[in-house]
């Protein structure tokens, strides 16, 4: 038996060693070959840190990356069941590391997908090497490791649903917000609104056509009018295309829509608003393809509990951590729709996701598996 926050001190070079040799292995959401590559490497890392699970599945991915589940088993069978939530993909496409390679400078990790998520997988993986090494009794883990979560884990889901679905508590791996755990996020949805026209000449025969570009806009102010930034409702036309040429009247138009809401209410109201959409000019239509990605996940009173658990550990040890709610959503939503526990935000402590020149603290590398450790250890303890 060791002492759980020595050893940590200890192994930071390795983890840091861990994550820099992760980052450098390129792993876009939309890249398969990279990702099983990078999915070999998470394999081969948990096997040399941790050891062999118990069980382990591999369900193929499609086009994305395949989703790996290990399971490692409490030798106490009044342990609980925890589940703990890592995406191994990036938003980051291939060839980034050219300019931008991974570097330690003042104290900051930095790196393409250090903060979004790969400094949390590498330390969800040593929290629960460091807790076997410290002796510290162990709940029933098992560990899911996606990659296609940054498009909305098309293919993940399902496999994420099943194994969390009688788990005591979820812990997600993402990172934090300044610090902060998180124990709610926003639902999100992706939509398409296609506008049809009827396309003309634009200068000999105006008044034949029916532009769906005109149309297309007038359901674009209709959309980002929704909005409701005080009830955490924002509606973001992100991509917008249409049209053949300047002389044509467009006969079709796209816009894709990014929604993001705190409560199911609001989710209905967008619902009502696109369903609402119709056509300024006879012989126009309007069309809504998409659907919600991810369900809200509220601040449920096991959330909070868990949050609560979390914080009292972290005391013990001297460190304040406070609780948020984010605007964007994880695989965290997932199990929070089947009503269980979920802890999110376990990952680094940094800043910058999805922004060139993301970074990690590495200072608080250490307190934060050691949190994460003994969080875990919490549900291996007979009550």
């Amino acid at each position: 038996m060791t002492d759980l926050a020595a050893s940590a001190a200890d192994a930071l070079e390795s983890q840091l060693a861990d994550l820099c040799t992760f980052i450098r292995i390129e792993t876009p959401s939309d890249h398969r070959p990279s990702l099983v590559e990078g999915l070999e490497w998470v394999e081969a890392f948990l096997e040399r840190t941790i050891g062999p699970p118990d069980v382990r599945r591999v369900v193929g991915g499609g086009d994305q990356g395949d989703i790996l589940t290990c399971v490692y088993r409490s030798g106490d069978l009044g342990a609980g069941t925890v589940a703990v939530l890592c995406h191994y993909d990036t938003v980051w496409p291939r060839g980034t590391l050219a300019d931008w390679p991974v570097a330690i400078q003042a104290g900051r990790l930095t790196g393409p997908g250090a903060f979004d998520m790969k400094a949390g997988l590498v330390q969800a993986v040593w929290a629960v090497s460091l807790a076997r090494r410290a002796g510290l009794p162990l709940p029933t883990i098992r560990m899911v490791f996606n990659g296609d979560e940054e498009i909305g884990s098309p293919s993940s889901r399902t496999v994420i649903e099943d194994a969390v679905h009688d788990c005591d508590a979820v812990l997600v791996f993402e990172p934090s917000a300044a610090g902060a755990l998180k124990t709610s996020r926003k639902g999100n949805g992706i939509f398409t609104v296609t506008a049809h026209g009827l396309e003309a000449h634009a200068g000999l025969d105006p008044r034949k056509g029916v532009s769906a570009v005109d149309e297309l806009a007038r359901a674009v102010l209709t959309l980002h009018a929704a909005a409701d930034l005080d009830s955490g409702t924002s509606v973001n036309v992100g991509v917008v295309s249409g049209g053949t040429r300047s002389n044509v009247i467009a006969g079709e138009a796209h816009a894709v829509v990014d929604v993001r809401v705190a409560d199911r209410a609001e989710a209905q109201r967008i619902e009502g608003v696109l369903a609402g959409l119709s056509p300024h000019r006879l012989g126009a239509r309007l069309g809504v393809t998409g659907s919600w990605v991810r369900p809200v996940m509220d601040r449920s009173a096991g959330n909070a509990a868990l949050f609560q658990r979390a914080r009292a550990l972290a005391r013990r040890r001297g460190l304040n951590v406070d609780e948020t709610s984010a605007g964007g959503a994880s695989d965290g939503n997932f199990a929070a729709a089947l009503g269980l526990a979920v802890l999110d935000g376990l990952g680094a402590v940094g800043d910058g996701a999805h922004a060139r020149g993301e970074w990690v603290e590495v200072s608080e590398i250490t307190p934060r598996t050691v949190l994460a450790a003994e969080v875990l250890a919490s549900f291996g303890r007979r009550a």
